[in-house]
């Protein structure tokens, strides 16, 4: 039975190190690494919505302007108008 349990525990100090449990523990009781962590966690995350809202914005302005040229009764009116708006915006 000594021998089972000694099994048992060198597999899970063996998994512990393959996890590099201790270096988890290490980072969790250290503040200032988790503060700087989340900064540039928030950082890349805020980097990522502003370039990701930016090609979107950029497709829909497309698909607009591609909707105006059609002269679509009734839709294309509004969109051109909407596009106008947009690009009076940018300038």
């Amino acid at each position: 039975m000594p021998d089972d349990r000694d099994d048992r525990m060198e597999k899970f100090l063996a998994a512990a190190e393959r996890m590099r449990l201790g270096d988890y523990v290490r980072f969790e009781s250290d503040r200032r690494a988790r503060l700087f962590d989340a900064f540039w966690q928030g950082v890349a995350r805020g980097l990522g919505i502003m370039v990701g809202f930016s090609v979107l914005g950029a497709v829909v302005i497309f698909i607009l302007q591609d909707l105006a040229q059609r002269n679509l009764p009734g839709i294309s009116e509004f969109v051109a108008r909407v596009v106008e708006l947009v690009q009076l915006r940018i300038k």
